[in-house]
């Protein structure tokens, strides 16, 4: 089952692994049965990295992204919110990091993140797949004849159907394996992706414990 979490996206920058800097000092998501929120999305502000001391974030494939800024949320994420800020972001490329553990993902472009929004993730019987992935096909207004569903704004990662689409992300709510994200940000990332652009899903991020980095702003989700 999917679970709230309450942590903040403090995290240890440092060397290759952002994955330490953006999530890595998230406290543990912790289990609740508590309604959500109001969907409307806490107001941000923009940590900028200077060019020559830009963190990396590492994705499940091996390789790194640089990241060159992230958002500061002024409150917290809860089920079906999210944030979204790409004012004064340069037009570039555009991918996307899932963290399991955290139950978060965040959208970079041109190294900057734009968004970031709680997610619901597969049942431990249809767990959601670790890995990077390219987005393979985008359907607005997708139906799935497997599960007689809807998934609104899809983005196709694998042949067998796991896709990134809306949902209504709650407490208690699972996926067959697919990550589901609030309706309104599925259809800001739906615009902003494009056939191609990759995905990568982790769970459990790996920690530099030899590095001594700044800290980023605090960041925490619950329910």
């Amino acid at each position: 089952m999917a679970r709230a979490s309450r942590h903040p996206v403090v995290a240890l920058l440092g060397g290759l692994l952002l994955a330490a800097a953006l999530y890595a000092a998230m406290a543990m998501i912790q289990r609740t049965a508590s309604a959500p929120a109001s969907a409307s999305p806490p107001a941000s502000s923009r940590t900028t990295y200077p060019d020559n001391r830009l963190p990396s974030l590492a994705l499940a494939d091996g390789t790194s992204e640089p990241v060159r800024s992230v958002l500061n949320l002024d409150g917290t994420l809860r089920y079906g919110t999210f944030v979204w800020d790409e004012r004064n972001v340069p037009a570039g490329r555009v991918w996307a990091y899932v963290d399991l553990t955290r139950q978060l993902i965040s959208v970079f472009r041109d190294g900057h993140e734009i968004g970031s929004a709680v997610i619901l993730y597969g049942a431990p019987e249809k767990p959601s797949p670790v890995g990077t992935f390219p987005v393979l096909q985008k359907a607005e207004n997708y139906h799935s004849r497997t599960y007689d569903a809807p998934m609104p704004f899809m983005l196709r990662l694998t042949d067998d159907g796991v896709a990134i689409h809306a949902a209504s992300v709650r407490p208690g709510a699972a996926t067959h394996g697919c990550i589901g994200v609030p309706d309104a940000f599925a259809r800001k990332l739906f615009k902003a992706v494009k056939i191609g652009d990759r995905v990568t899903i982790v769970r459990n991020p790996p920690v530099d414990q030899n590095s001594s980095p700044p800290r980023l702003p605090s960041r925490s989700t619950s329910s």
